[in-house]
């Protein structure tokens, strides 16, 4: 979804000015980290500073505690990581927190990229002993690419890391961007003491004795030599915290906002989401500096979020929230104006109306019924495959909005089912798990099996997985017959249709419907592409098109 570019600042500012008060508090961002980071830590623990849950889990802990809040998947609970976009919605000193958990493996990039296109802001979780790693890399060029404002949490400095002068070299080399520091570390690994909050010349200690203490304890200071004289703190440590600082102060740029909304400079908060340090800090820095709702850039025109009539589109389906009930949910952004429950919308890919009777509100798997909803909240529409990613909703104007795409499998596999008895559930659930975008599906036009398309080998696992836990089919699968895929589209329909026919054996198509080229080489790729030149071979498709 495209944000507004930094030369539309001007036109921005009139408009957010006159936006609904209940849609300037709203804040809407996503958390991106490379596995293992910390991320799911890092979203309880917002959580619980934000007053949504009494009791954070982590990761060591037992039982229900195990479980985070945001991973209600049982593979997710298995394994230790995020596999699909979680919401979760809470309030905290008048400003509403919109936050989206978004996997960190690899595999599952394309959700996370079309998450990305639903926020306002974005916070980057690093590995304090591992610096820039390869997939924060990549999520961090989609959020440059749409101009989103990122924040970056160094975290696990109570582990043994870097020193934080190399950290801060490593990422502003890494990702050619700007970068303050909000707060530093007071020693690091073994030697970690606490955090100095720069910002509100503060310095945040754990309780003695509490590794795991809700907040700790809060020592003003006046200036940062004062680190020194705090009991408990090592001369040493204190020594080379300060002259951290003072290098990181000296060399870095300084704090500014519009550079920051524009996506220039991103600050950086030090910090350990396990043992709570830091985050309070990034809480109130997302409440203050992170933009409210964004406008949001339509086929047609520029949406603005203080409209009065409401448009949304839907970024994310979720089937099997709740297995006991077998709901599919479809997640919608809300770009424009004020949701009222009960409300017709117009569902712009097939024309007709829709009475909105049902609408949620999340945290994590808990839901609420939605009375009222704003512009930047996300909400969750109950629907029975009606709603697809990519689909606009509006009150009555045709629009179409941008940026949520489709990208061609890296891998394709056939599927095999143990039972022949269970076809019928097993269509349900790839179209189920499709509508997801969990994997694609290829149907050949000449007839024969279905060929299945991921990103990472791990959907596998998770289709594999989901199949059998949620509709009872066991499945295995097979090496497809061929190798690449890749929709194919042409200016002139007689010669597209004159391609489709020569070549009926290996064409397929999506559940859109869009025509799909299955090449068993890349060389073969290749050589249809000279041979076809009036033949376009795209590895993108726009969802909905």
């Amino acid at each position: 979804m495209t944000t507004m570019t930094n030369a539309d600042a001007a036109v921005i500012a009139p408009a957010a000015k006159a936006t609904d008060p209940e849609i300037l508090r709203r804040r809407t961002f996503a958390i991106i980290s490379h596995p293992d980071a910390g991320k799911t830590t890092l979203t309880e623990k917002l959580l619980l500073f934000g007053g949504a849950i009494q009791l954070a889990g982590a990761v060591k802990a037992r039982g229900e505690r195990r479980r985070t809040r945001s991973d209600w998947m049982q593979i997710e609970q298995q394994r230790g990581i995020s596999v699909t976009s979680s919401v979760m919605m809470f309030e905290r000193a008048g400003i509403v927190y919109n936050l989206l958990d978004t996997p960190g493996h690899s595999d599952f990039s394309e959700d996370t990229y079309r998450t990305l296109s639903a926020v306002d802001a974005a916070v980057m979780v690093i590995d304090a002993a591992k610096g820039i790693e390869s997939q924060t890399r990549k999520l961090f060029e989609v959020c440059r690419l749409r101009d989103i404002p990122i924040i970056t949490f160094i975290n696990k400095i109570d582990r043994p890391g870097e020193d934080p002068l190399t950290l801060f070299d490593d990422i502003a080399s890494g990702l050619a961007l700007d970068f303050v520091p909000m707060g530093w570390p007071i020693g690091m690994g073994p030697d970690f003491r606490g955090v100095v909050d720069l910002a509100g010349m503060r310095v945040l200690l754990p309780e003695e004795g509490e590794r795991n203490a809700p907040f700790g304890r809060v020592v003003p200071i006046a200036s940062l030599s004062d680190i020194a004289e705090i009991p408990g703190i090592d001369a040493d440590i204190a020594a080379r915290a300060l002259e951290g600082v003072e290098l990181a102060q000296g060399a870095l740029s300084t704090f500014d906002l519009q550079a920051f909304r524009e996506g220039h400079l991103s600050p950086v908060f030090f910090g350990s989401a396990l043992r709570n340090f830091g985050v309070e800090q990034l809480l109130d820095a997302l409440g203050n500096w992170a933009p409210g709702p964004l406008p949001r850039v339509a086929v047609q025109r520029t949406v603005y979020p203080g409209e009065d009539q409401v448009t949304g589109f839907v970024f994310k389906v979720q089937a099997n929230m709740d297995p006991n009930h077998r709901d599919r949910i479809a997640f919608v952004r809300l770009c424009s104006g004020r949701f009222k429950r009960g409300m017709k919308l117009l569902h712009v890919r097939d024309g007709k109306y829709m009475t909105v009777s049902s609408p949620t509100l999340f945290f994590g798997q808990g839901r609420e019924t939605a009375d009222e909803a704003y512009a930047g909240d996300i909400m969750g529409l109950p629907n029975h495959g009606t709603l697809r990613v990519g689909d606009t909703l509006t009150e009555k104007e045709v629009l179409k909005f941008t940026g949520i795409p489709n990208f061609a499998p890296e891998l394709l596999r056939r599927v095999i089912i143990e039972d022949a008895m269970k076809a019928k559930q097993l269509n349900r659930a790839l179209d189920d798990l499709a509508e997801e975008g969990i994997v694609q599906v290829f149907t050949p036009i000449a007839g024969g099996r279905q060929i299945l398309g991921v990103v990472g080998v791990l959907q596998f696992e998770v289709l594999q997985s989901r199949v059998k836990a949620e509709y009872g089919v066991p499945v295995s699968f097979e090496q497809a017959p061929v190798e690449l895929a890749r929709w194919i589209s042409a200016d002139d329909p007689a010669k597209l249709q004159k391609f489709v026919d020569a070549h009926r054996g290996e064409i397929a198509t999506d559940r859109d419907g869009a025509l799909v080229f299955l090449a068993e080489s890349q060389w073969m790729l290749k050589y249809k592409g000279e041979k076809f030149p009036d033949i376009k071979f795209s590895a993108l498709r726009e969802r909905g098109e």
